[in-house]
């Protein structure tokens, strides 16, 4: 059951994707966004795309507004990886961050973009995530939905927790449905939902040697 957070952790990654379609068992993410904040401050991103391996539904086209050939057209511009290299390089992060105690925040990140990792990573790679190297379900993830639910439990006084209406709530810049966007948004919004649990909050003391970690990761 989710927690009202009363303190940022030191080190947060804020994590999010846009994707082919909304079912984890058997679509994969297009495009993939990484914010490291540090005391709550902007340190690091990366946010790039990947051509899938299937075509992007009609849906999820509406969303995002991509489609294979926007992806293609990517190439030169920004990163563009096929779908084992983008989970490859989207696992190393993640384990990265796990090693160095940073707390995984997004919306609906666990039961969506990190399942969606997970059985693409079954499927592509041939790796449950749950072994050795890394295991996901060690991950210390915050989800911002979650944690608004723990803040206000009713659904009359707040029907809609997506991270639009969320951002809207908070006063919070929109992702717009662009995945680095939107993994910022949702570590904005996680601030700004512990400021209101506890004005004058102060930060967690982990050991990070935050300086030389952004530069090698």
């Amino acid at each position: 059951m989710a927690k009202k957070y009363l303190q940022v952790p030191e080190l947060i990654l804020g994590f999010d994707t846009e994707t082919t379609g909304l079912s984890v068992l058997s679509e994969r993410a297009i495009s993939y966004g990484f914010c490291a904040y540090r005391f709550g401050v902007p340190q690091w991103s990366e946010h790039y795309f990947v051509i899938p391996d299937r075509p992007i539904s009609p849906g999820a086209q509406r969303v995002h507004g991509l489609t294979v050939e926007d992806l293609e057209n990517k190439r030169g511009s920004e990163k563009v990886y096929n779908v084992e290299a983008g989970l490859t390089r989207a696992i190393k992060i993640l384990h990265d961050f796990y090693q160095r105690g940073a707390y995984v925040v997004g919306s609906n990140v666990g039961r969506f973009d990190l399942e969606m990792l997970r059985r693409s990573s079954m499927s592509i790679l041939s790796s449950a995530l749950d072994d050795a190297y890394f295991d996901i379900s060690l991950l210390r993830i915050i989800d911002v939905v979650e944690h608004d639910l723990a803040m206000e439990p009713s659904r009359e006084l707040r029907p809609r927790r997506g991270l639009p209406y969320l951002c809207d709530h908070y006063g919070v810049t929109p992702g717009g449905h662009d995945a680095l966007g939107d993994a910022r948004a949702s570590v904005e919004v996680f601030m700004e939902q512990v400021m209101y649990n506890n004005a004058g909050q102060t930060s967690l003391s982990l050991p990070t040697d935050g300086d030389e970690f952004f530069v090698t990761i």
